[in-house]
């Protein structure tokens, strides 16, 4: 994620050629850290061995946060992205013939490398790759068949903690910013001894970047 309009100093597009310099421009597009604004939304579902919490079926959230760049190498876009958000998981599925959905909604940190290749006038290409940790900050389970509901964080369903991989893409033009990312979660999140959960989320967002 890695763009801005044009700013002072190390937060400016890279443009000129420097006084008696034969050398061409800079790439335009390419600065040294940024900060942006994001929303968008998450496609997730859980998998797990429990029957009980084996949400197949993709459930929609809001994915919302803010995100930080920094230039790791001058000489090179490539830049170490890390933020905070923002984002509701969950899935839904049935068990024994009966509806059930549960919500699990996370403060979440991503930790990305990512590499800004420009295109055109003031447009850079993003690919990035890394992990994310996350804490569970609220959600419930919902037992449509007894028409009960509890909290999805309690001893009987899910672990507060979470964390894994993320690899996506981004894309931005002037200070606009999109980006298409998955997340393959790796930590255990049951809380049963005998079975496993993990998180998958496939991300849509957009912003700005300053």
């Amino acid at each position: 994620m890695a763009l801005s309009v044009p700013m002072f100093a190390q937060y400016g597009w890279h443009n000129a050629t420097p006084a008696g310099s034969s050398h061409a421009p800079a790439p335009r597009g390419l600065y040294d850290n940024y900060y942006g604004l994001r929303l968008g939304a998450g496609f997730s579902t859980v998998n797990s061995d429990d029957p009980q919490l084996d949400g197949g079926s993709a459930k929609t959230g809001l994915n919302v946060g803010v995100a930080a760049g920094f230039q790791i190498v001058p000489s090179s876009p490539l830049y170490f992205e890390t933020g905070l958000y923002y984002t509701e998981k969950g899935g839904k599925g049935k068990y024994e013939g009966k509806k059930f959905t549960y919500n699990l909604n996370y403060l979440e940190v991503p930790l990305l490398l990512k590499y800004a290749a420009p295109f055109a006038d003031r447009g850079t290409v993003q690919p990035f790759v890394g992990g994310y940790l996350a804490c569970g900050v609220g959600g419930k389970v919902k037992d449509y068949g007894n028409r009960q509901a509890f909290s999805s964080f309690d001893d009987n369903y899910f672990k507060r903690f979470d964390g894994g991989l993320r690899i996506g893409c981004g894309i931005q033009y002037d200070i606009v910013y999109a980006e298409a990312a998955y997340e393959f979660g790796l930590a255990n999140i049951c809380n049963d001894a005998f079975d496993t959960s993990h998180n998958r989320t496939f991300y849509l967002n957009c912003g700005v970047n300053f």
